[in-house]
């Protein structure tokens, strides 16, 4: 532990890329391997599901600390983070500092809280608080909670493991897909030992970055597929040896979510692997994304929830072919294989291949782009045809070309206090629009202002506070902001009767008065 927060803090102390993938190196060098696989799980989100509620966690600590629920609850909403309250409210001479317990150690720990009960929990956990200085005990509590993040993105981790390893990223990327974990899985094996094909892996995903420059400097149109782009769920679908896997860009395995493709195991030839979208669609049309979330996480999926909200796979791309990784060839051969792929195999119900959008020009194909709606998309896809199918986000071959958001002039009526080192301003916002002569709360967003902007509106917000309930402060209806957002729908579980998708300030309109934001019945017209 006492390494793993040594490192935390070498990462919280430079923003420079190279300095941070060398902290994770030495790293890798000083831990054993067991730590070694608990770090590479938690930086690829493979976390231990949380043993013990944050209710209990902060009435331990409170009567370590010898304080009042209230008082921590108020210590809670100033500081802005539960792990880092903890850890500054616990008296200090209460650390005896001797703890000699790997990472490794305090893993299995947490993993045993699963199966413990309530007081035998709190034992365990007081007793580590004890063991820990103030540093590591935040370290601690941030694994308990599952909120740990260093300061490294999968990416980053992917290159240090590369240079301690002496392989190519490409290979590290390749490893890490698919099922393991930290428990049954080691270092050896994983990173280090022969690479063992697992029926079930996928490929590392190629992702597009959005297009941020005049569609001319990419050249002839006709070097390019356009595609429509989907909002769904980006999936890999496998089938090896009889058996079918879908996989998730958040590498979840998925197969027994989505009953709809178990056919496609008998269907597709063996050593198919193709990457597409998973869409909510009934009668030759994709439905709203919001549909698609009843289908998301449902554990116990009924004849009627099949029923409503059937679900397709549109596919764009073919990574494996006959048992062949064939990513290093072309888009062009790539899209050749896939269409003999759909044409030849009876999956018409099941899986849609993706339409290739033929424009001549940009302007026309921007045109598309601007219709996007109509066809229930995002937007563009837009593709070399002579591109590879790379490791991760990479510029140039793939971009999306979105549509732009939709817009609305909305007031700020509640603010709420960020978190980590955004805890003293208020950063979470609840926004509202006119329903004939009153405010109706219709999203929440809390990105898109500068930070002078977020130091003015928290001064603001501490002068004019009408009233408070726990976090949230209730103000006067008196700024405007235009949010963005990029999908709308209607919905029960919200007062005003619609729910929209990313929301995100777009600008402070100082020009605006409160009375001139826009009105529910125009959220409801965007429907």
């Amino acid at each position: 532990m006492q390494r793993l927060a040594q490192l935390f803090n070498e990462l919280d102390s430079t923003t420079a890329t190279n300095a941070k993938v060398e902290a994770l190196v030495r790293y890798f060098e000083d831990v054993p391997d067991t730590d070694k696989m608990w770090t590479i799980a938690m930086l690829s989100d493979r976390r231990p599901p949380r043993g013990v509620n944050y209710r209990l966690l902060g009435t331990w600590a409170s009567e370590m600390a010898g304080l009042p629920e209230w008082l921590f609850v108020e210590s809670y909403h100033v500081v802005g983070d539960y792990a880092e309250t903890i850890a500054l409210l616990i008296p200090e001479e209460t650390s005896m500092n001797t703890s000699s317990r790997s990472l490794s150690d305090y893993m299995h720990l947490l993993l045993s809280l699963k199966t413990i009960s309530d007081l035998e929990k709190k034992a365990l956990i007081t007793q580590v608080w004890q063991e820990l200085n103030k540093q590591e005990r935040f370290i601690f509590n941030k694994l308990i909670t599952g909120g740990l993040r260093i300061g490294i993105s999968q990416k980053l981790m992917m290159r240090a493991l590369a240079q301690f390893t002496g392989q190519e990223e490409n290979a590290i990327a390749a490893r890490l897909m698919g099922n393991w974990d930290p428990v049954s899985t080691n270092f050896q094996t994983l990173i280090l030992g022969a690479y063992e094909d697992d029926l079930s892996r996928p490929y590392p995903f190629y992702l597009a970055y959005a297009l941020d420059l005049d569609p001319q400097e990419l050249g002839d149109p006709g070097e390019w597929f356009a595609e429509r782009k989907w909002d769904g769920i980006r999936g890999q679908l496998i089938v090896r040896s009889g058996q079918l896997f879908l996989w998730t860009r958040g590498e979840e395995l998925v197969t027994d979510k989505y009953p709809e493709f178990h056919p496609l195991a008998l269907l597709l030839p063996s050593g198919t692997v193709v990457d597409g979208e998973i869409l909510a669609f009934r009668d030759g049309t994709p439905l709203p994304f919001q549909d698609m979330q009843k289908r998301i996480g449902r554990k116990n999926l009924t004849k009627k929830i099949l029923h409503e909200i059937p679900v397709r796979m549109i596919v764009y791309d073919v990574l494996e072919w006959k048992g062949e990784d064939i990513r290093a060839q072309t888009q062009r051969d790539r899209r050749g294989l896939l269409e003999s792929l759909v044409s030849q195999h009876y999956v018409k119900d099941i899986l849609i291949l993706s339409e290739l959008v033929h424009e001549d020009t940009w302007e026309a194909l921007n045109a598309q782009r601007l219709a996007a709606r109509v066809y229930h998309c995002e937007g563009l896809m837009l593709k070399r045809r002579d591109a590879l199918y790379e490791v991760g986000r990479k510029r140039g071959a793939w971009w999306k070309w979105k549509i732009d958001p939709y817009s609305v002039d909305c007031v700020m009526i509640y603010a709420q206090r960020g978190h980590g080192r955004r805890a003293n301003m208020y950063t979470d916002f609840t926004f509202a629009v006119w329903d004939q002569d009153q405010l109706v709360p219709f999203a929440k967003a809390y990105s898109g202002l500068s930070d002078e902007e977020l130091e003015e509106i928290t001064r603001w917000v501490n002068q004019n506070t009408i009233e408070r309930f726990g976090p949230v402060n209730i103000v006067p209806p008196v700024h405007v902001f235009e949010l963005h957002f990029e999908g709308i729908g209607k919905s029960t579980r919200h007062k005003s009767g619609i729910a929209v998708r990313f929301p995100r300030i777009h600008r402070w309109r100082r020009d605006k008065l409160a009375k001139d934001a826009d009105r529910l019945e125009d959220l409801m017209k965007m429907i």
